[in-house]
């Protein structure tokens, strides 16, 4: 009997054991969101990714020369704040010192930080991006001297992953330089799981690992109480929302119009103040005269999810786009602005009131656009690829 009590218990142990080692073996660090490419500059990009336990994260980056990638030790550039490594899910590293127009490898890594006491930190396993399976993750580099630079714009997905899929795929993304989201791609920011399932995941699958891809904020993008969280993943090097870039002849001016109605309206608790921020991007919009960036560029473009308009019935964002972005933009004499929000197609000729031409892209379409350094060509396409609308914008 006692021998029997001893082989049972003796059993019990192994059995614990045995799930333990399980729990472990499931519990390994992967990869869980991304990689994706933000702010892609000329010498310099941005990486961003997230892991399922607190980690230390890098990135390497290996020339695109045909060489193995395991044929040397290749930089690592690690994610940290002030020097020292962040123990983090979501990891973000910016890399500099790029040459424009260049095509890179790259490979991001995760490294599970099992406990940090004092000065002792034990390290778990490692999770990063294959290179044996697969080829390497590849970007390039913006180029200002680019004669010519083609782009795709989405706006109000509102989390249809299988509408942003058919958009993409209808505007030839994997031709174009660039894709922009124009605002309202989820309908509210409840969480990061929404924010993934609602349009990344899809996005990273597609293109975004190794496409460059921009993103003005949406007025459904702001609510939520994962809209302060936005900016971790969307353009978090940068230090605003708003700000402009440059790929061949075109720079593109992203602005973040904000909420649609009054800070004071009850639907936000008190919690924005969107008409100071909307002044704070006025303001800043005066700087882009002294930007070379923007001065030497052959065509720009503003980037807005709101459109302004000069109807009367226009709810407050839209006003107060009109009032304030609007005027510095006229005097900037930009050549186009692109829009969503309204959920239809609009066109708006130049006018007395607004000196560029305004196209709201609808919820169904997409816009493709090529600019081939005399004029910017326009289409405006729906999921089956069929061009429901053309322009051609020859600028100011």
């Amino acid at each position: 009997m006692r021998e029997l009590v001893a082989m049972t218990g003796r059993g019990v142990w192994i059995a614990l054991v045995l799930l333990c080692m399980g729990l472990c073996v499931e519990a390994q660090i992967k990869l869980l969101y991304g990689p994706y490419l933000q702010n892609v500059k000329e010498t310099e990009a941005t990486f961003v990714w997230e892991a399922t336990a607190p980690s230390v994260g890098w990135v390497e980056i290996a020339p695109n020369d045909g060489s193995h990638y395991y044929g040397e030790v290749r930089p690592r550039y690690f994610d940290t704040a002030n020097g020292v490594k962040r123990t983090d899910t979501r990891h973000v590293v910016r890399v500099s010192g790029l040459r424009p127009g260049t095509t890179y490898r790259y490979r991001v890594y995760a490294q599970e930080v099992l406990q940090h006491e004092g000065h002792y930190v034990a390290y778990g396993r490692i999770a990063a991006t294959d290179v044996y399976g697969r080829e390497p993750l590849r970007f390039t580099t913006s180029d200002w001297s680019k004669p010519t630079t083609s782009f795709l714009m989405l706006n109000d997905i509102h989390g249809r992953q299988q509408h942003l899929a058919e958009l993409l795929a209808a505007g030839q993304h994997a031709k174009q330089d660039l894709v922009i989201f124009n605002g309202d791609m989820v309908s509210t920011m409840k969480d990061k799981q929404g924010v993934f399932e609602g349009f990344m995941n899809e996005s990273v699958r597609l293109f975004a690992s190794e496409q460059p891809m921009y993103y003005a904020r949406g007025n459904h993008e702001t609510r939520g109480a994962f809209a302060t969280a936005f900016q971790d993943y969307f353009s978090p090097k940068e230090p605003h929302l708003y700000y402009a870039f440059r790929q061949g002849p075109v720079c593109f001016i992203m602005l973040d119009s904000g909420e649609d109605k009054p800070d004071s309206d009850l639907e936000y608790y008190g919690i924005t103040d969107y008409d100071s921020y909307r002044s704070e991007q006025a303001a800043w919009l005066e700087t882009l005269a002294n930007d070379p960036a923007f001065t030497t560029a052959r065509f720009r473009i503003a980037i807005c999810h709101m459109p302004p308009s000069t109807r009367p019935d226009v709810w407050h964002g839209q006003r107060e786009v009109m009032e304030k972005f609007v005027p510095a933009l006229n005097r900037l004499g930009i050549d186009l602005m692109l829009c969503g929000h309204e959920h239809r197609y609009e066109f708006e000729a130049p006018n007395e009131k607004i000196a560029f031409p305004v196209l709201t892209n609808s919820n169904e379409t997409a816009v493709v656009a090529t600019y081939d350094g005399q004029a910017l060509e326009v289409q405006v396409v729906d999921t089956k690829g069929n061009v429901v609308e053309r322009k051609r914008f020859v600028g100011q």
